[in-house]
Parts: structure tokens; C-alpha cells; sequence
């Protein structure tokens, strides 16, 4: 009979002090939650070859009344060599293409380091790339994300859409 008082006291000092959430020790908005729950990055790649990172949150999950018709991705891109890129300036200047199941995006738009999704990430550099990327609705339940160039390219990123 000690033993079992002993053991349920102790059951319930720690079940008592378990989180129920991951996040619930740090100060974040909930849009700041589903935002790391849904950041996805990946090594661009050419062989072994490391040429770049790229990171993506998939706007649709963190702002599900705001992004309702098409699919978005706050994409922020980092690439090793730009030299070797030709010094890039946009996603255009590098040949650099994002497929979402297989389709090309609708509208790629690049933004200032500092932007309206910024807070959505730790990550804030002068010296990354980071866009808003659009792409057509897709009617699978599984979104694959993938950034390529004509010799290089990442990992897929995969996503559940969010049923709109």
C-alpha cells in the first residue's frame, strides 16, 4: 500500500507538470505556431555539391481565411556562389523554377528582407532572397514543393493542403 501512494504521488507530480503543447514555454502568435509547425527548408544541391538552402511556409496552413483561392509559399532562398549565378537579382535572372505537383507558379513576387511575413521567422538577412509564391489550386491532398535550376536542385518539401 506505500508503494502504490508513493507511485501515484509521483504520477502525479509529473503528469501534472507535462506541457500539452511544444510551443506553450515561448511568447508566440499563433500564426508564429503554425508557421514553424509548417517551415520546411532543404540544400540545393548539384551532385554533392551544396549551392544554396532554400525555406518555404506554406501561407495557406498559418492564414487559412486570408489565402483561400490558390496555393502560397513564403519563400526565403540562399544561394552559396551568386557569381557563379551571374549575380542574381530575382528568380528569373537565375533560371530558378518552383513546381508545386509538377505546375509552374502563377505569381512569384519578391519582397524587401524585411517584409510582412518576417515575424513568421527567425530567420532575417539583407544578404537572403525571399518571395511570396503563388501557385494554382491543386486538388491533391499532398503538396510537393520543389525549387530547381538547370543543373541543381533541392528536396521535395511536402505539405498537407489545407482544406479550404
Amino acid at each position: 500500500m506505500k508503494y502504490t501512494i508513493t507511485i501515484l504521488i509521483f504520477l502525479l507530480v509529473f503528469l501534472g507538470c507535462a506541457d500539452k503543447n511544444a510551443f506553450s514555454k515561448f511568447d508566440l502568435e499563433s500564426e508564429q505556431e503554425l508557421s514553424a509547425d509548417s517551415l520546411q527548408s532543404s540544400k540545393i544541391k548539384k551532385g554533392n555539391n551544396v549551392r544554396g538552402i532554400v525555406s518555404a511556409i506554406y501561407l495557406n496552413k498559418v492564414y487559412p481565411n486570408r489565402y483561400t483561392k490558390d496555393e502560397y509559399f513564403y519563400v526565403y532562398l540562399y544561394l552559396k556562389d551568386e557569381k557563379e549565378m551571374h549575380n542574381p537579382n530575382t528568380l528569373e535572372d537565375i533560371k530558378l523554377t518552383m513546381r508545386l505537383n509538377t505546375k509552374l507558379p502563377i505569381k512569384i513576387k519578391e519582397l524587401d528582407a524585411k517584409n510582412k511575413f518576417s515575424h513568421l521567422t527567425s530567420t532575417y538577412s539583407e544578404w537572403m532572397k525571399y518571395y511570396l509564391v503563388a501557385f494554382e489550386q491543386v486538388q491533391e491532398d499532398e503538396l510537393s514543393l520543389v525549387l530547381e535550376t538547370d543543373q541543381s536542385s533541392s528536396d521535395l518539401l511536402k505539405y498537407q493542403k489545407v482544406e479550404q
